[in-house]
């Protein structure tokens, strides 16, 4: 099941995709329960509020959703209008955090500033929070003009968390999952470099945009692509991110070094994870020119300006396609 949250200026609403079509959900809901489908008296209007319904919620998607396949040819008054655009399927996650999960990232950047790589990575499936109200979809990044100074893009995986736990084992991680999406974490290396001097992580240089999307996608599209491990399940998908028609990074899920489920077992020790949480996994392999302009791969180096347009691209996840404007003050 492929979901997504769509507008057409007046609010947005949860949706899914049916072949090439968007149907709404909590239309298609009362439809289908005017014909005998489902069980709960309704679906609220935006994915946060269903996914709060856990497994419950989850299960009537799944049989709202095969209604909807199956009658999307007749009278379909739930089919959202073509001019309609697709937003985040998360707009406003309620907490964001975002992984270092890629040993070949790390190492890289590490080595391009003369550094051995850090042991502890080996121990700590380490993350940090970014700013869950800054996030955006397809479509435009607006930035100002310290943004522009070594602005950078970060080719990630993203995971949106189904139902409530606390203290959760890796054992038990991954059915914590509701789905996966395509993430770019919008860097600005000048404000980065600057405030980490300070050892309190990032801030000004990330706060300012999160790209999420196409869709969401559920756990059980991505069986044929599921790995097994002692450590909870990782992915075969490949990663790809093209700038303005270029070729700039390749990458794949299954190289992540730190799993989702072990990565949900250290944020949730001590600590309530909710409904509509997203976690990112870090930058992959070659996913940043951070990462590319240090190792040389450009000379002169190349940051994003103005103008640009950034895809990035996971197999079965679909591309996130952005272009990045100035912000009008």
């Amino acid at each position: 099941m492929k979901i997504v949250t769509w507008t057409t200026g007046f609010g947005d609403r949860a949706g899914f995709v049916i072949e090439n079509t968007i149907a709404d959900i909590a239309s298609a809901h009362q439809a289908a329960r005017s014909h005998g489908y489902g069980e709960l008296p309704e679906l609220p209007t935006n994915i946060i509020d269903i996914l709060q319904l856990e497994d419950v919620g989850m299960k009537e998607l799944v049989t709202i959703e095969k209604w909807a396949r199956d009658n999307i040819a007749g009278d379909a008054s739930w089919v959202v209008p073509g001019h309609a655009a697709l937003r985040s399927p998360i707009p406003r996650p309620t907490s964001m955090r975002d992984g270092y999960a890629f040993r070949q990232h790390v190492e890289a950047a590490r080595r391009n500033r003369g550094l051995e790589m850090i042991p502890e990575f080996d121990q700590i499936p380490i993350f940090y929070f970014t700013n869950h109200q800054a996030v955006y979809g397809p479509g435009e990044i607006p930035v100002r003009d310290l943004h522009c100074d070594k602005l950078d893009f970060e080719l990630e995986c993203a995971i949106v968390i189904g139902k409530k736990g606390r203290n959760i084992s890796v054992a038990e991680a991954d059915s914590y999952i509701a789905g996966f999406m395509v993430m770019n974490d919008w860097s600005a290396r000048a404000l980065q470099m600057e405030e980490m001097k300070l050892n309190l992580g990032p801030a000004k240089g990330k706060d300012f945009a999160t790209s999420l999307g196409p869709w969401l996608v559920t756990r059980d599209e991505l069986a044929a692509h599921r790995i097994s491990t002692p450590f909870g399940d990782t992915y075969d998908l490949a990663m790809k991110c093209v700038i303005n028609g270029k070729d700039v990074s390749v990458g794949n899920v299954k190289d992540m070094s730190w799993t989702f489920a072990q990565i949900i077992e250290r944020a949730s020790y001590g600590v309530t994870l909710y409904p509509g949480d997203v976690i990112g996994s870090g930058t992959c392999g070659t996913g940043c020119f951070l990462e590319l302009n240090g190792s040389k791969v450009y000379e002169p180096a190349w940051w994003l300006q103005p103008g640009d347009v950034v895809e990035c691209s996971i197999d079965a996840l679909g591309t996130l396609s952005n272009v990045i404007v100035t912000e009008n003050v």
